[in-house]
């Protein structure tokens, strides 16, 4: 069986290069893997593309991210600043610097699960007659029109996740499972940082996704 436990975050995230497409974990800023997202800001890597739930908790964490203009496609369900003022990626945005794909979060969800199920496209009537419509497949099913959707699938994915054994299985705590386990299905590499990382095999129940489609694990504190 394979060791899936690595040491450094560098190794973590080795591979991780300009042009990426990486899917990061959580549910606003619940479960998201700060220590692998602080990781990434340390790199070099620059043309990325982030899929997430929301994006803003991103600028919290990683603000050079987008002030360095390193992230040039976003596709999440969340966009907005909670201030007056708009963000540095609204700006980027508004500017034309940052391309942005706006996702109802039930099609992102979805998006996900067909990545990972091999599945390259679904049909769905949300976002019928709105701005989201605009440029998208439609069909009639059963005299109700619907959009095609095209899976979501990615280079990396960072997650966070509690317990982990050293083959990869993963065991979830409360808003860590939003999206966690389908974007690991949906991910080329897949990587989760978590509280403890044992020796012992997780039992077939504890375990919310199976270390088949888990590279890489590391331990590392939850640094909320």
């Amino acid at each position: 069986m394979i060791d899936k436990r690595v040491e450094t975050v560098e190794q973590a995230l080795d591979g991780l290069t300009d042009g990426c497409s990486i899917m990061v974990s959580g549910f606003g800023g619940a479960g998201l893997p700060i220590a692998l997202v602080r990781a990434l800001e340390r790199t070099s890597a620059r043309n990325l593309t982030l899929i997430l739930n929301s994006i803003r908790f991103i600028e919290y964490t990683a603000p050079s991210l987008f002030s360095d203009e390193r992230v040039t496609k976003a596709i999440c369900s969340a966009a907005r600043s909670p201030g007056k003022e708009p963000g540095i990626y609204e700006r980027q945005v508004q500017s034309g610097l940052l391309e942005l794909e706006l996702v109802p979060q039930g099609s992102f969800a979805e998006r996900l699960r067909a990545g990972g199920a091999g599945i390259p496209a679904f049909y769905t009537p949300t976002g019928v007659g709105t701005k989201l419509a605009e440029g998208k497949e439609s069909r009639v099913f059963n005299g109700r029109e619907c959009l095609m959707e095209t899976a979501l699938t990615a280079d990396f994915a960072l997650l966070r996740g509690q317990v982990a054994d050293r083959w990869g299985n993963v065991a979830f705590r409360g808003l860590q499972a939003n999206f966690g386990p389908s974007m690991a299905m949906a991910a080329k590499t897949s990587v989760v940082e978590v509280t403890t990382l044992q020796e012992e095999a997780l039992p077939p129940n504890g375990a919310d996704i199976s270390g088949i489609f888990v590279n890489r694990v590391i331990q590392l504190p939850d640094e909320r």
